[in-house]
């Protein structure tokens, strides 16, 4: 299946310690954030919402209701120095969306999973995009000196 939709503009990178997100554990407090969003204005967000959209499994009216709710705004991606990974949060729609009456067309559970996984692919692909084909460079996390040697 494949999304035909414009590119949504990237994200404005939060300015959260990344430990504060129920999904993520991460080192260190340089993310990187500036430079990361720059790379997503240069191209990494349009390179990699472009290779998503070619093989997402959101329709259409799906896309809608992630417009409406502004949810693309809601990405946040940081560097992660300790794993030399670029790590992110992918924004959901929440348990008690039924309850919250979030949107006129949102009516399933397999509506708010579709656009939860959705999302969180998005957010993948751009970590890829960003990792592979933007950044160069290198973690400077140093291991300790008193680390045991296990190879003896």
């Amino acid at each position: 299946m494949s999304l035909d939709v414009e590119t949504p503009d990237p994200p404005e990178l939060a300015a959260v310690d990344p430990n504060e997100y129920d999904d993520a554990e991460v080192s260190g407090g340089d993310y990187r954030r500036d430079e990361l969003s720059a790379f997503l204005r240069e191209g990494a967000w349009e390179e990699a919402f472009s290779q998503w959209a070619r093989n997402s499994d959101l329709d259409a009216e799906e896309w809608t209701i992630v417009e409406d709710l502004e949810l693309v705004s809601r990405f946040d991606f940081f560097w992660d120095d300790f794993a030399d990974r670029v790590g992110y949060h992918a924004p959901g729609l929440p348990e008690d969306w039924k309850q919250r009456d979030l949107h006129p067309d949102l009516d399933s559970w397999g509506t708010v999973s579709g656009i939860n996984a959705g999302l969180t692919e998005l957010g993948q692909i751009a970590c890829e995009v960003l990792k592979d084909e933007y950044i160069d460079w290198e973690a400077e996390y140093e291991a300790p000196d008193d680390l045991p040697n296990f190879d003896e």
